[in-house]
C-alpha cells in the first residue's frame, strides 16, 4: 500500500518549523518521514534545517529533474526532492512543508494529498513576525492582511481534504492535534 503525502501549509510565522521539530520523534515512530526542503537561502539563515543552495544550483537541480515539487515565493526558490516518490511507493507517509500558493499544482500531481493548514491568531502572528526581525512593520501588516485573505479563500475553496490546525496556544497541544489528525483523519481531537 502506498504511503500518503501530508502537505503542511501556513503563513510565515505560524510555527511550521517548530511544529515539525516538536513532532519529529513521534512522527518517526509512525513511519512518517519529514522532508528536508532545498531552498535558495544560505545554510546559515535562521529557520528550518533546509539544504541551502545558490539560485544557479537550484536551477540546475530543477532542470535535471531533482524535485518532485518546486516553486518560487518571497524571492526564494523551494524544492521537494524527488525521493519522496520512492518513499511513498514504499508505503511511507511523507510530510512536506509546502506552499499555500502551490497547493493546486501539488493536488494535481498527488490527488490524494492530505493538506494541513496551520493557522494562528493574527495578534500572535504579528508578535512572532516582529520578534523575527526580518521585515519592517509596514511589510508585516501587508503580510497579515494578505494572510487573512488567503486563508479565508483557501478554506472556502479547498474544504475537502483540508484540515485546519490552530497553533496560537501551547505547541504540545498542536502536536497532539496533528497526530490525531494523521491517525484518525480528522481534527476534532481535543
Amino acid at each position: 500500500m502506498a504511503g500518503r503525502l501530508i502537505y503542511l501549509i501556513g503563513p510565515s510565522g505560524s510555527g511550521k518549523d517548530s511544529l515539525l521539530d516538536a513532532a519529529r520523534p513521534r512522527l518517526a515512530e509512525r513511519g512518517c518521514r519529514i522532508v528536508r526542503r532545498v531552498i535558495t537561502r544560505s545554510a546559515e539563515a535562521v529557520g528550518e534545517a533546509a539544504q541551502g543552495v545558490s539560485p544557479e544550483q537550484f536551477a540546475q537541480m530543477d532542470a535535471q529533474g531533482a524535485f518532485a515539487l518546486s516553486w518560487h515565493a518571497n524571492g526564494l526558490s523551494y524544492g521537494i526532492p524527488k525521493a519522496i516518490d520512492d518513499w511513498l511507493a514504499a508505503g511511507d507517509d511523507v510530510l512536506v512543508n509546502g506552499s499555500r500558493a502551490h497547493l493546486a499544482q501539488t493536488r494535481e500531481r498527488y490527488p490524494d494529498v492530505l493538506v494541513l493548514l496551520l493557522t494562528v491568531d493574527q495578534a500572535v502572528l504579528r508578535q512572532r513576525l516582529i520578534a523575527r526581525g526580518r521585515e519592517s512593520l509596514a511589510d508585516i501588516e501587508k503580510r497579515l492582511a494578505r494572510n487573512a485573505r488567503f486563508t479565508a479563500e483557501l478554506i472556502a475553496g479547498h474544504g475537502e481534504g483540508l484540515f485546519v490546525l490552530e497553533n496560537s496556544g501551547p505547541l504540545a497541544h498542536t502536536v497532539e492535534r496533528l497526530l490525531c489528525c494523521l491517525d484518525h483523519g480528522h481534527t476534532t481531537c481535543a
